[in-house]
C-alpha cells in the first residue's frame, strides 16, 4: 500500500513538472526565457551592461556589432553555470574569426540549458495494477540555441559598426514533445567621443516563432487522463521583440588603472507590474555595470539590475524597491582569459547565488598590453 502511495506521488510530481513546462511554453510573455539569461562571466559580473562596451565573442549574444572588436584571427569562448542549486545546467560555447582585410568578424554560438535525469514514472504502474520500479526511466528537458553572427565596420576609423545574427532554437521535453524556432537579432555600435560609446541591440526583431509538437503513447495519454491532467497538443508561440540601449564611458586612473562604466535600458512589451517602469504594456528595465582594470590584466566588476517594486502583502498601497547585485573577477594570462561571476541569478527562485565561470582562448594573439593607457 505504501509503495502504491509513493508511486502515485511520484507520478503526480513528474506530471506536474511536464505540465508546468508545457504551460510555460504556451505563454507568449515568457517564451524562450533561457535566452534572456545571458552568456559570459564578464557580462554577468556587470549585470549584462555590455551592449556598448562588449568587444569579445560574447558580443554575438549581447550585441553582434561588438564582434568587430575581436583582435585575433581565431578565438574560442565557453561558459558553465549551475542554476537552481545545481539542478539545471547552463552551457555556452562560441567560436569567432576576425577578417582584418574586410574589417569584419563572424562567430558561431551554441547555448544549452537543461535538466537531466528526471524520473519518468508515467509507466510505473503496469497494466495489471502492480508497481514495477523497473519501468522507471529518466528523461531530460533541454533548450538549445544555435546562432550565426556577422559584424562589419562601416567606416575606416571603426566608429560605426553593424552586426546581426540568425538563430535556430530547439526545445525538448524527453520524448514527449519538442519545438523548433527561428529568429534574428541586429545591433549597432557608435563611438561618439574618445571615451564614450553607444550601443543598440534589437532582440528577436522579426519575432521568433516556435512550433511545438507532442508525441505521447496511448498508455501515457491514458495516464494523463486518469490523473486529471490535460493532454498537451501541438501549438505555436511567438517571442516578442526587445530593444536594449546602452552607453559606456571608459577612462584611465593613473598609469596602471582603468575604469569602465555602462548603463543599459531594456525596452519590452512584457508589461510586468513589478518592473521599475511599467505602463501600457511597456516595460523598461535599467542595469548598471562597472569594471576596474589593473594593467589590462586583472579586473574587478560590479553590476546592479533586476530592479523591481515589491508590494507589501499586508498593505498593498506600500511597496519597496529591490535591487539585485552581482560581482565578478577577471584575469588575462597571455592567450587565456578567465572570468568568474558571483550572481544572484537564482533570486527569482529563492536560491541565493549562482556561480558562473567562463574561459576564452585566443589564437595568433597580440602581445598583451602592460599599460592601462594603451588601447583607450
Amino acid at each position: 500500500m505504501q509503495a502504491t502511495i509513493m508511486a502515485t506521488q511520484m507520478k503526480y510530481t513528474v506530471l506536474a513538472l511536464v505540465m508546468c513546462i508545457t504551460t510555460l511554453a504556451s505563454a507568449q510573455k515568457f517564451v524562450n526565457e533561457f535566452l534572456n539569461i545571458g552568456v559570459g562571466a564578464r557580462a554577468h559580473g556587470m549585470f549584462g551592461s555590455v551592449v556598448a562596451n562588449g568587444e569579445d565573442l560574447t558580443s554575438a549574444y549581447w550585441n553582434p556589432a561588438g564582434l568587430i572588436g575581436l583582435e585575433n584571427s581565431l578565438e574560442i569562448n565557453a561558459m558553465h553555470a549551475n542554476w537552481f542549486g545545481g539542478i539545471a545546467g547552463y552551457d555556452y560555447i562560441s567560436i569567432g574569426k576576425k577578417f582584418k582585410e574586410k574589417n569584419a568578424a563572424a562567430a558561431v554560438t551554441l547555448i544549452r540549458m537543461g535538466i537531466d535525469n528526471i524520473p519518468n514514472t508515467l509507466n510505473l504502474i503496469g497494466p495489471d495494477g502492480n508497481v514495477d520500479y523497473n519501468r522507471i526511466e529518466t528523461f531530460s528537458t533541454a533548450d538549445y540555441a544555435f546562432m550565426i553572427s556577422y559584424a562589419k565596420a562601416m567606416d575606416e576609423e571603426g566608429k560605426l559598426s553593424l552586426g546581426g545574427n540568425l538563430k535556430v532554437i530547439h526545445r525538448s521535453i524527453g520524448s514527449f514533445g519538442s519545438a523548433w524556432g527561428f529568429g534574428a537579432d541586429i545591433g549597432a555600435k557608435y563611438k561618439v567621443l574618445k571615451n564614450i560609446t553607444l550601443g543598440l541591440t534589437a532582440k528577436d526583431i522579426t519575432t521568433t516563432f516556435n512550433a511545438w509538437s507532442f508525441n505521447l503513447s496511448e498508455d501515457e495519454k491514458s495516464t494523463f487522463n486518469d490523473t486529471g491532467n490535460e493532454i498537451p497538443v501541438s501549438s505555436n508561440e511567438v517571442t516578442l521583440p526587445r530593444l536594449v540601449l546602452g552607453i559606456a564611458y571608459q577612462t584611465n586612473i593613473g598609469a596602471n588603472f582603468s575604469l569602465l562604466a555602462e548603463t543599459d535600458l531594456t525596452f519590452s512589451t512584457y508589461g510586468r507590474e513589478a518592473a521599475l517602469v511599467s505602463k501600457n504594456r511597456l516595460e523598461i528595465d535599467p542595469t548598471l555595470g562597472i569594471e576596474i582594470g589593473y594593467m589590462n590584466k586583472a579586473f574587478l566588476r560590479f553590476g546592479m539590475g533586476n530592479i523591481q517594486r515589491r508590494v507589501n502583502i499586508e498593505n498593498f498601497d506600500e511597496s519597496t524597491i529591490e535591487i539585485q547585485p552581482n560581482v565578478g573577477l577577471g584575469l588575462k594570462l597571455g592567450r587565456l582569459t578567465v572570468d568568474y561571476a558571483l550572481t544572484n541569478l537564482g533570486d527569482r527562485t529563492d536560491i541565493l547565488v549562482s556561480h558562473i565561470f567562463s574561459v576564452g582562448i585566443a589564437f595568433n594573439a597580440r602581445k598583451a598590453s602592460t599599460n592601462a593607457n594603451e588601447g583607450i
